[in-house]
């Protein structure tokens, strides 16, 4: 597998008090993907992989098929967003992965997703 600069991800994290308990150490997270194609062929979404780190250094790893239910494709231009969350025993914590991705030939390629932070707003100066 190669990495592919022809697909953007953009992500943005909220915090949901709403869903939140602090005193039990469960801290609510909910983040915005957005997926833009930015070459001229399809490609399509496979699969996804997650490394959640909370504040005290814990690992957990998620992977599985598709993102919420579907294995988008992405026509040339065109962009899929999609909402999904996470729980963390900390008040502070980041993601980061990678999706894997196949292209109008069906090669396979790996799409980074940068780290991002997952922290309660108290926390951002």
């Amino acid at each position: 597998m190669i990495d592919s600069p022809r697909v953007c991800i953009q992500v943005r994290s909220i915090y949901v008090e709403s869903q939140s308990i602090p005193e039990e150490n469960r801290y609510v997270f909910a983040y915005t993907v957005t997926l833009r194609n930015l070459g001229r062929f399809n490609v399509q979404l496979l699969g996804r992989y997650w490394l959640i780190t909370n504040s005290n250094g814990r690992k957990t790893e998620v992977q599985g098929i598709g993102v919420i239910g579907e294995q988008p494709l992405l026509q040339p231009g065109s962009e899929f967003q999609y909402t999904s969350g996470t729980i963390l025993e900390t008040p502070l914590g980041t993601m980061e992965g990678h999706y894997e991705m196949v292209d109008h030939q069906s090669q396979s390629f790996r799409c980074a997703i940068p780290v991002f932070r997952l922290a309660i707003p108290t926390l951002i100066h």
